[in-house]
Formats: C-alpha cells, sequence, structure tokens
C-alpha cells in the first residue's frame, strides 16, 4: 500500500519494527569519525564518516524515499551537491542550462566549469526551442522549476522526453517546491537537486545539499565521486535536517496558503508594478505547474516602483527579516542584486529581469495578519513618502 508523503517525511516503512537503536523514536547521532572492525575481514558495514555514517546513510534514505528515487547523496552544501554532480562531466562536454538560475549555480558555471574545458548554452527553457540547441557533445539539460527569482515554469515532462530522444541527462533544480510538491524523477529527470539548507532543513540552523537519482548507473558513479572529494554530510548537521523533514508537510502548506495571501495583498499595492507568483491563473506556467506539481510554493518576486522604494522596504522590515537564503519558518525578504545573484554579470541579470528594485520574499509560517501588518505600514510609509514615482 502506498504511504502519502506526510508520513514518509516521518517513517522508514523498511526500518519499522527493528529493535535496534534501543528503541529511539528520534534517530540517533553517530558522532564518530571512524568505526572499529569486529576482526580481519570484517565490518560492521561502516569504516569511515567520509565514506558513510548511519546517520546520514538514513536522511539519505528519507530523501530518496520522498523523492521516490533509489539512491541520495547528502552533502555538506547545496552547492557542494552541484558541484559535486558537475564531475560527471568532462572536458568537451556541453550542457543547456537554464538561463534564470540562482547566482551560485551561475557562478559556478562561469567560474569552475568552464575553467575545467565544458560549455554551456544558457537559454530561456521554459519558453525557447530546447531541442534545437542540442549538440553532437551535448551531455545534460539543467533547470530550477520554477526558476530563482524570476519564478519561470518549465515542462519536466516535456524536457525529459528531449533528454531520452538525445540521450541527455536531464538534472532538475527542486529545492523551491521540495518533495512535498513536486517530484522531477517522476516526470523524466534523471538528477534532482536540493539545498537541503532551505525546505527540508526548514529552520535556518544548518547546510545542506542532496542529489537524488533512480539510475544505478548514475549512483554508482556519485558514490565514488563522494567518497573521493569528502563532501558529505556530517551526523549532526544529517540529524538537523531529518528533524526538519518531520515537519516539511505541515510546514509547505502554511507557508504556501501565507504565499498566496500576500502574493494577493501586493497586487493592491501602488508601490508594486509587479507580482511574480505561480500560483495565479494569469502566471504563464500555471497550467504547467498544475499538471506537473501538488502546489505552488512560498516563493513570491515583485518589483516596486523605483530602487528607492526596494530600499526603503528593506531598511523597514523587523519581524520579517533582509537576509539570504529562503524555506526556513521565519519569513525573510531578499535583494538579489546585492545577494543571491551579486556575481551574475550585470547584462544577465538585465535580460533576465532583475533590476534594482527586485524583491524575492521567501515566506514563512507566521500568523499571517502580523506580516501583513508590517508590510501595510512600510508600504504606507512608502507611499506617502518621496522614494520613487507613484503609480497613478
Amino acid at each position: 500500500m502506498a504511504r502519502g508523503i506526510e508520513t514518509k517525511c516521518l517513517h522508514l516503512e523498511e526500518e519499522e519494527g527493528r529493535g535496534s537503536d534501543h528503541g529511539a523514536v528520534s534517530y540517533p547521532i553517530y558522532q564518530t569519525a571512524t568505526f572499529a572492525h569486529p576482526g580481519v575481514g570484517k565490518s560492521t558495514g561502516y569504516d569511515y564518516s567520509r565514506l558513510q555514517n548511519p546517520t546520514r546513510e538514513h536522511l539519505e534514505k528519507v530523501v530518496a524515499t520522498l523523492e521516490n528515487g533509489s539512491d541520495a547523496l547528502a552533502l555538506s552544501t547545496g552547492m557542494a551537491a552541484i558541484a559535486l554532480m558537475m564531475e560527471l562531466f568532462r572536458p568537451g562536454d556541453h550542457l543547456i542550462v537554464d538561463a534564470d538560475l540562482y547566482g551560485g549555480s551561475i557562478r559556478l558555471f562561469q567560474n569552475v566549469s568552464e575553467k575545467n574545458g565544458i560549455t554551456f548554452s544558457s537559454i530561456d527553457c521554459y519558453k525557447e526551442d530546447v531541442e534545437s540547441h542540442v549538440r553532437d557533445h551535448t551531455k545534460a539539460i539543467y533547470i530550477e522549476t520554477p526558476t530563482n527569482p524570476m519564478m519561470n515554469v518549465t515542462d519536466i515532462e516535456a524536457l525529459g522526453k528531449i533528454a531520452k530522444k538525445h540521450g541527455l541527462l536531464l538534472i532538475v533544480d527542486n529545492t523551491f517546491l521540495s518533495p512535498y510538491f513536486q517530484n522531477p524523477l517522476d516526470l523524466g529527470a534523471d538528477i534532482v537537486v536540493h539545498s537541503g539548507t532551505k525546505y527540508l532543513g526548514g529552520h535556518n540552523d544548518t547546510l545542506a545539499g542532496f542529489l537524488v537519482t533512480n539510475r544505478e548507473d548514475i549512483s554508482e558513479k556519485l558514490r565514488f565521486l563522494i567518497k573521493t572529494t569528502g563532501s558529505g554530510l556530517a551526523p549532526f548537521d544529517s540529524w538537523l535536517i531529518l528533524r526538519g523533514i518531520k515537519t516539511l508537510g505541515i510546514r509547505m502548506e502554511k507557508s504556501q496558503q501565507n504565499a498566496m495571501i500576500i502574493a494577493e495583498w501586493l497586487k493592491e499595492q501602488r508601490a508594486v508594478t509587479k507580482v511574480i507568483y505561480p500560483g495565479f491563473p494569469t502566471h504563464p506556467g500555471y497550467e504547467i505547474m498544475k499538471k506537473q506539481a501538488r502546489g505552488f510554493g512560498a516563493m513570491l518576486t515583485f518589483q516596486v516602483e523605483s530602487r528607492g522604494s526596494a530600499l526603503a522596504i528593506l531598511e523597514k522590515v523587523r519581524m520579517i527579516k533582509y537576509a539570504e537564503s529562503l524555506g526556513g519558518v521565519e519569513t525573510l525578504i531578499t535583494y538579489p542584486i546585492t545577494q543571491t545573484h551579486a556575481d551574475v554579470p550585470e547584462e544577465i541579470r538585465e535580460r533576465n529581469g532583475i533590476t534594482d528594485s527586485t524583491l524575492r520574499l521567501s515566506v514563512g509560517i507566521e500568523d499571517v495578519k502580523d506580516l501583513l501588518d508590517e508590510l501595510g505600514k512600510i508600504f504606507r510609509e512608502i507611499e506617502g513618502g518621496s522614494y520613487g514615482r507613484k503609480k497613478s
């Protein structure tokens, strides 16, 4: 009998009824660097925590289960996960990547991967003819959906068919929606990437990254790479992510509920010129989201009338935190041009629509009335001040 995802966040079915761990309900932290052998040629199944650790292994099984994958690897950060994934490729390989990506991914591709002889075609995967960019040496397609920060939505299943046709890997960063709302492997992806720091952890208290696959050949390659590079997640951080995942479902539902209310409210503010949220029926990706996801998430991006208005909002927030990152229980507001996308060349930011009046909101689980009260006070001050031209 198939289990619901809320149950999967709490229980690994194959481990139910086991008598190990002294009956501990919270999975233990195996805070050890090495493991003693019972004898020559004998092993407990663990040798050295760089290779594997019981706490990390348990977390990996949970995440693999949530994404309907056969294997998951837990790494020290989301960028460590992407960097490890890029070791699957060789000099001369070519990747098609979405133009609107997290700034750290763009920085890695442009400053590390290109140095290592890998080339990229950066395109709008949600609207361009992706297949026309496939070359003889193309090896993969890499996307986020929704994208960071402009919330573009790409049809994963359609890209999966193109990838299979040409023998390419389809890699999907699923951080914004988490496995609670979207499962790219079910739609044709070969590898799913997560910054576990975000929704999986959910409490802004640790860093983590994940790679999930349902292909044995990819799993074997990634397992060799993770033990070689030594970028696996530490035991205590693994436990923190395990603890966070237990409440993933209720956090995602509450955050999404708040996000929809705030997105609708922002649309009515005179100082706001645009609100981008895939849960709006007017969003170009709305129907695709309904087809491939079980929710719209809690991330939204909005434009205000001027740089002055954007800076005023960032200066005036108090309960809402002006901070990088996303996906925690607290509501965070981010200024992409100086934070998440500061290292992205200006011409790329402008092409993607990221300006000095663009703000990104990660909506948390606070009482939405309190969030609206704070935003309302700020916008009244902005609209009554001289921060920029008001809409007529």
